[in-house]
């Protein structure tokens, strides 16, 4: 090679160095301008007095400030700080707004939000909030404001640097109450929706005879435990059933499919189940309580929750709060945690708030319903959902007394759908009139005092001010569990809870009568609660809150007790708990079906391939602890979920309305008998 040619090469190389160096600094640039700034001083409009936020090693946040004003203003100004993507996408999300963020590609995901109308009851909620209430969402607002006021585009977020290569024109707007009211519902949708199961059962009665919905759907477990009574009966280990002679040709069966399951591991895992507990002082090491919790939301990258402490300087009249614990992005004060005075946790309720109701529409004019033989016209409300990069989408949503219809815009219930599809009509075991539609009853439409608790409950100093907090909290229903510096425990279940004229709301119902019309709901009263119960402590798992003796019926999604019962043991197996006993607790990976199915796997003489007979020796030594690096574990479950695919298949149950984990676990068990564990005609295939 000549030397010109060498010279040649290497500027071209020198210049690709340069050009990649200058990429790579660019890149790291546009990254680190959007971190936020976690020293020195910073000056911004707005504050009324100097704020100081001092982070731990760990990057939490800590607030003080002289007025109430400053302390929800840096609020907004440092959530806006490390989250304001999430935020912005949150709130477009309670709007209904995705598609002018993303695109056509969230057109349909849009008008499903905009029917159900989470802006319009945030709307009504604003509108009715005192003028106290108001400056708390107000001064969080132009907190958020006052960040965006001072940074644009990649400076807000690495995020709206690659939004940009396919939606330039973007921009964020200014923050409102409006938004944070809407991220509300959107979480009362992600903890209180159930009619997804009202559809599926509808199905399910035309799909299968009602022997089997009925196994599918158990009573929950007798010996399991119940909220308010924490010192009833309690499930321990199953005691080795026999093996059935027709059940060991399925057994043998299931271990030469295990690796098909693989694939199927991950899914439907998010948010299994939450729990909390609170211990009185005469049962802990320390003398005084301890509660805790664990709240099982989705997994997702940032964390739903934020962790943070706001700490008035000096705690006032004017300025009470003193609360550290964890916040949603996006909304103002603590969710869970402690002030100086008391410390709550919570878990989802789980009762039934939603009602589907099957409206008959009069043939001359879709937008009339029946009403106890009366044609009724519908509320029509016009929207508008803006496409990026498309035309805009006109949207007319249809309310009736019940609220919202959601058949014309949700997929499971429409009747015109794709071309390969089953319309709702064909699939459902519902006598629907000849024209109808479906609309959705929903206490989290209805306007409500949600912000008006979370507000009280920071301030709250003591079980009373606490329990008269709570009697604001509407939606999502949860279960509070509650200490304080004075030695009391309690639990206490909140939410709106409809009372029904008749039904039990686990099925859509006649909107044209007033036969399932609510009548009321229970009052805040008569809410189920414990106040230092005499067993000296308090669980909650999702699991069932009262018995049958309850006066008032109380339709629920309630887990079957397996995770509550195994807390319960372990919280009654010591007379007294360190706090290490209840981290050991959480850490807990005890598997409910292990003592149940691995007697029946392990008393198996003959295996089809000798991998089988291997995993099946791995279990002999299990001690039904699910931890992550266990053999017998991943086989046990990679047997357990083959097992579920094999029945729920055989009995005939459609694929997407397989039971849930812990309702399986209820299945099994009552399908042991006298004789041992026995499938009956669903083993009958191996």
């Amino acid at each position: 090679m000549s030397a010109r040619r060498t010279r040649t090469v290497l500027w071209i190389l020198g210049i690709l160095i340069v050009l990649a160096v200058v990429a790579g600094l660019l890149g790291v640039q546009t990254v680190r301008r959007s971190f936020p700034q976690t020293g020195g001083t910073l000056q911004v409009p707005g504050l009324e007095h100097p704020v100081e936020v001092l982070r731990d090693a760990m990057g939490v946040p800590s607030i003080y400030a002289q007025t109430q004003h400053d302390l929800l203003f840096a609020q907004g100004f440092v959530q806006a700080q490390d989250r304001f993507w999430q935020m912005d996408a949150s709130r477009h999300i309670g709007a209904g707004r995705l598609a002018e963020m993303f695109g056509e590609g969230q057109v349909d995901t849009d008008l499903f939000l905009r029917t159900l109308g989470w802006t319009r009851v945030a709307q009504q909620e604003w509108g009715a909030m005192d003028a106290d209430l108001k400056a708390v969402l107000e001064s969080y607002a132009e907190g958020v404001n006052a960040y965006l006021a001072q940074h644009s585009g990649s400076a807000l977020s690495l995020e709206y640097a690659v939004l940009g290569l396919t939606n330039a024109a973007y921009e964020p707007e200014p923050w409102t109450p409006i938004h944070t009211i809407t991220w509300a519902k959107v979480m009362a949708w992600d903890l209180g929706s159930n009619m997804t199961s009202e559809i599926g059962l509808s199905i399910l009665d035309k799909e299968l005879p009602a022997d089997v919905v009925a196994l599918l759907y158990p009573p929950y477990p007798e010996n399991h435990p119940i909220i308010t009574e924490p010192s009833g009966a309690v499930a321990r280990a199953v005691s080795a059933p026999e093996v059935p002679e027709g059940a060991l040709p399925l057994l043998a069966s299931l271990g030469t499919r295990i690796a098909s399951t693989s694939a199927l591991l991950d899914e439907g895992l998010e948010g299994i189940g939450s729990n909390n507990w609170v211990i009185a002082g005469t049962r802990t090491t320390t003398g005084g309580p301890l509660l805790a919790n664990d709240m099982h939301l989705g997994i997702q990258m940032p964390s739903i929750w934020y962790e943070m402490g706001l700490h008035c300087q000096p705690v006032s009249e004017t300025c009470p709060l003193d609360v550290v614990g964890f916040t949603f992005p996006g909304v103002p004060a603590v969710v869970v945690g402690h002030n100086a005075a008391i410390a709550w946790g919570v878990t989802n309720g789980g009762p039934d708030v939603q009602d589907l109701y099957v409206e008959k529409l009069n043939p001359e004019n879709p937008n009339q319903y029946e009403v106890n033989g009366q044609w009724v016209d519908m509320i029509l409300v016009d929207e508008t959902i803006q496409v990026a990069g498309g035309d805009p989408v006109a949207l007319t949503v249809r309310y009736t007394r019940h609220g919202p219809i959601i058949s014309d815009s949700y997929g499971p219930l429409k009747d015109v759908v794709e071309p390969t599809a089953t319309p709702f009509r064909q699939r459902t075991a519902l006598e629907l009139p000849e024209r109808y539609a479906i609309a959705l009853r929903w206490t989290a439409l209805e306007p409500g005092r949600m912000f008006h608790a979370l507000t009280a409950l920071n301030r709250a100093s003591d079980y009373e001010s606490f329990r008269a907090a709570l009697c604001d909290w509407t939606v999502p229903s949860q279960n509070f569990v509650y200490a304080d510096l004075r030695g009391n425990i309690a639990y206490q279940y909140t939410g709106r809870i409809p009372i029904r004229e008749s039904g039990d709301g686990r099925r859509p119902v006649p909107g044209w009568t007033d036969d399932y019309e609510w009548t009321g709901d229970i009052p805040c009263d008569a809410m189920p609660g414990a106040f230092n119960p005499e067993a000296g402590y308090v669980a909650t798992a999702n699991h069932a809150v009262v018995g049958a003796d309850y006066r008032y019926p109380m339709p629920n999604e309630w887990d079957y007790g397996y995770r509550g019962a195994r807390i319960v043991e372990m919280i009654t197996a010591k007379p007294k708990l360190s706090v290490e006993d209840l981290q050991a607790i959480h850490g807990d990976d005890y598997n409910a079906m292990g003592p149940v199915f691995v007697p029946l796997l392990t008393a198996l003489s003959e295996w089809p391939t000798p991998n089988e007979a291997i995993a099946a020796d791995l279990l002999k030594g299990w001690d039904d602890q699910n931890r992550i690096d266990s053999e017998p574990a991943a086989v046990f479950n990679a047997f357990w979920r083959h097992l579920q695919i094999r029945l729920y298949t055989g009995m005939g149950v459609p694929e997407q309305y397989f039971p849930d984990p812990d309702r399986s676990f209820a299945i099994m068990e009552t399908m042991i008998g006298p004789s041992g564990w026995d499938c009956g005609k669903w083993c009958d295939d191996p």
